[in-house]
């Protein structure tokens, strides 16, 4: 699906004068003044968060004084105590990180993780009965418990328990004997945006500063693993965790992170963000998500090299079985689509069911298809008479408030704005179906059906100089809102343009100016060639400095590339037909349509004469908006299913729709 460009509106003079009071470049001066960064002081501590961020003082959190004398007083005594987290990477590392703090302070400390598929999210009564039977005296909770109202209050008495977490407390807090969230509406923690390893860390700070009066640095790695597999935003007190932890992780002495780093063929590598969310996070969580996360959590806390080695073996084959199990799922919910997506039919968003989905990764699946189809998605696991669900919304939706606005389908729901989790009665779907359906129509227009892409600078690649690539390595770590800054350029022309790579499907080409030329590598797009060597094209490109026998360059690598828009036109109805007979053809001849646009191009050109890249690209588009052309998710090729009697009605289209009003 094509995405517009989102450009800033810059009051140039402001600009002009923030570079110059921080001895920047124009470039970085924008997207830090896009981030909203936009005084001296705060731009300091974020391009330098290792000396100009501080921690803030952990006791400004509201219970944190409540909890460390709690359980300073159960390590004095020898009281058992059990740390109790949650089954994702942000748990696991949160409970790792305290076991090992308390075990240093000489405490009698035990890990509880429930089972995802038995015992659920949370806190339940069942195992905080079953724990206190056990002996423990103290249970403290690591990003979880701070909506458990009713499992607190069962456990007065029996249990003491100290709530730590990070997510959104509901109207009532829980009857614990302390509770340490920021959210809190009472606490006055200045930084709200913790993980929940974030607040445990800040735990095991007050703690160490209370007992031993001495500055906690320790584990630093975990706190960055969590923080960044948790998504939770990169700026202030977050930017300077996972900037240390990251440094402590590529010399980790953590036998299991070590295991983990290895197998992940990251050793001895600079690690950055993308290889903790993408290769590392993935791994723990697959114990998570097909089995018990327990596996994850003893790898976290292993000082056994052996044992080490054998779970970071368990648990990469986890998430090779994580991933098989993917591809059949999207292939299941894809065929459910097709069932109930009739050609000419206008959807405003996606709920699809089956029975027993796999209920651990069908939030991936969720996050699939809102990256292809663009509509908020729900995929639930029909487990019976009662099934689950995982969301997944877009921009302009807030998921929360529409699940609340259907709520009287629901058994029960909860999350936030973008992602979030129902559970439902699995006779109710088809009317939640509907109802949701309705609720997103209400709340969208046609505009935010568009996707965005976000261009932090307009920079032609032959400006990027060494001085700004330095400038751009402070940015970094990248994450949630701080993502990677993209730069953009409009109108340019490739020249050289050819195929690279074993298979030959990458491409490679320069873009010159009079003076300059510039390399550029688009992954996966070599059938571009042609068109590139042609057509002016808008680019959007991440650039990188290229170190080759002992010499020095700056590269762009395009992560998006289409026709220049400003130079070509919507298609009409008349070229549109005639794409749609092509592609007719095309499925009548070869079974299937290729995906590739350029070889449609060709295809175009061939048989009707000359239409741009862009006229095939939209047309496309408008074809999949109106279901009228199918693309899986886990094939290469488009499928047609056969055409309505009735007579196609453009206006189905978003696209097309919206550039007619134009």
């Amino acid at each position: 699906m094509q995405k517009e460009w989102q450009l800033y509106e810059d009051d140039k003079e402001k600009l002009r004068a923030f570079a110059k009071e921080l001895d920047i470049s124009l470039p970085v001066a924008g997207i830090l003044w896009h981030r909203g960064i936009r005084e001296k002081d705060e731009a300091e501590k974020f391009l330098d968060p290792e000396t100009k961020q501080e921690f803030y003082d952990p006791f400004l959190m509201k219970d944190m004084e409540k909890a460390v004398s709690r359980i300073a007083g159960a390590i004095q005594k020898g009281e058992p105590i059990v740390v109790y987290g949650d089954y994702d990477v942000d748990g696991m590392t949160a409970s790792a990180i305290l076991v090992r703090t308390l075990r240093r302070l000489g405490a009698d400390v035990s890990s509880y993780i429930p089972d995802r598929f038995s015992e659920g999210y949370g806190l339940n009564t069942a195992a905080l009965r079953k724990i206190a039977e056990n002996g423990a005296k103290l249970l403290v909770s690591v990003d979880c418990g701070i909506t458990a109202v009713e499992e607190a209050a069962a456990m007065e008495g029996q249990l003491d328990i100290v709530i730590t977490d990070h997510h959104l407390p509901g109207a009532e807090l829980p009857s614990a004997l302390a509770v340490v969230d920021p959210h809190r509406e009472d606490c006055p923690y200045p930084f709200k945006e913790l993980a929940g390893v974030g607040v445990a860390f800040k735990l095991c700070q007050a703690l160490w500063k209370s007992i031993k009066n001495v500055d906690f640095m320790a584990d630093m790695e975990l706190v960055a693993l969590g923080t960044i597999a948790d998504l939770v935003p990169l700026f202030e007190e977050n930017r300077k965790l996972v900037r240390m932890g990251l440094k402590a992780m590529e010399k980790t002495e953590l036998a299991g992170l070590k295991a983990l780093i290895e197998i992940a063929g990251l050793k001895d590598k600079p690690l950055n963000t993308g290889h903790v969310g993408f290769q590392l996070a993935p791994r723990l969580n697959a114990s998570g998500r097909m089995d018990t996360a327990t596996k994850g959590r003893d790898l976290l806390l292993t000082e056994d090299v052996e044992q080490a080695a054998m779970l970071a073996d368990e648990l990469n084959e986890a998430n090779l079985y994580r991933q098989e199990m993917e591809q059949e799922l999207l292939l299941l919910a894809e065929e459910k689509l097709r069932e109930i997506w009739n050609p000419g039919m206008a959807f405003h968003s996606l709920v699809l069911s089956g029975a027993k989905w796999h209920p651990g990764i069908i939030g991936l699946a969720a996050s699939k298809f809102v990256d292809k189809y663009y509509l908020p998605t729900i995929i639930i696991s029909e487990q019976g008479e009662i099934s689950k669900g995982s969301c997944r919304s877009i921009k302009g939706l807030h998921m929360h408030k529409a699940l609340e606005a259907c709520s009287e389908y629901l058994l029960g729901y909860g999350g936030h704005a973008q992602a979030a989790g129902l559970t439902i009665k699995t006779e109710n779907i088809p009317a939640f179906r509907k109802a949701f359906d309705r609720y997103v129509e209400e709340q969208l227009s046609d505009e935010d059906y568009i996707p965005k892409l976000a261009i932090d600078f307009l920079l032609p690649p032959w400006k990027v100089t060494f001085s700004i690539m330095a400038e751009l390595e402070k940015l970094a770590p990248y994450g949630i809102g701080n993502p990677q800054p993209v730069f953009g350029c409009r109108e340019v022309k490739g020249i050289s343009a050819h195929p690279i790579g074993k298979e030959q499907q990458h491409l490679m080409f320069y873009l010159n100016n009079k003076e300059t030329s510039v390399k550029a590598v688009s992954w996966n797009r070599a059938s571009y060639a042609n068109v590139v060597n042609r057509e002016p094209m808008d680019l959007v490109y991440v650039p990188e400095i290229d170190e080759w026998m002992g010499r020095r360059s700056i590269e762009c690598i395009v992560s998006s590339m289409s026709p220049a828009k400003q130079r070509n036109s919507f298609p009409d109805r008349e070229i549109l037909a005639r794409i749609y007979s092509l592609l007719k053809g095309i499925k009548n001849e070869k079974g299937y349509i290729p995906m590739d646009s350029c070889e449609l191009l060709a295809a175009y050109q061939e048989r009707y004469g000359e239409v741009s890249l862009y006229a095939i690209e939209c047309g496309l588009s408008v074809f999949e908006e109106m279901g009228l052309l199918h693309s899986k998710l886990t094939e290469k090729g488009y499928d047609m299913p056969p055409a309505p009697k009735d007579k196609l009605d453009l206006s189905c289209s978003r696209l097309y729709s919206r550039n007619q009003r134009q």
